[in-house]
């Protein structure tokens, strides 16, 4: 990811322009393949994509921020996504989001300073009879309450 003095290591991308090598439109994949390496897209990767594929830098910027699939910061090594669809709303969404935000110090849509835990609120994912729905690293837990919450977060960030 990043080098030991902080810079972006932009030789992870040599091996996916290596798989991309001569195929026209293969912006978006380059860009999925780019965020997998990095966990987000950082602005050098965006610089070097560009260039490799002689394009404006702004319209690799575009692309990336026209689909919500494209992270432009960092995010954390931990992802809880809270549901906030009606159903999930009414049966205590607010209260989760408060008590991480106030646990973990950061507000929804943000990062922990340390890099572990990136919190954010989405709307609707299906499950509305498990509600409310939280979903850590992919895992859906269904009837999610304030303390079962921290605790699962706390245990999985220090599992890591």
């Amino acid at each position: 990811m990043a080098t030991s003095n902080g810079a972006v290591d932009l030789s992870l991308l040599d091996e996916v322009f290596e798989q991309y090598q001569g195929q026209h439109g293969a912006l978006i994949p380059i860009l999925q393949k780019a965020q997998d390496k990095y966990g987000y897209l950082p602005p050098e990767a965006i610089s070097r994509i560009a260039k490799q594929l002689g394009i404006s830098v702004s319209k690799v910027y575009g692309v990336a921020t026209f689909y919500a699939q494209f992270y432009l910061e960092r995010r954390g090594r931990h992802i809880l996504r809270l549901c906030d669809g009606t159903a999930c709303h009414v049966r205590g969404t607010p209260m989760l989001a408060t008590a991480v935000e106030e646990q973990f110090g950061i507000k929804m849509g943000e990062t922990t300073e340390d890099g572990e835990l990136t919190a954010e609120v989405v709307y609707c994912i299906g499950s509305c009879a498990l509600a409310p729905v939280a979903i850590l690293d992919g895992e859906v837990m269904g009837r999610m309450k304030q303390d079962k919450l921290l605790r699962t977060i706390k245990k999985t960030i220090k599992a890591n």
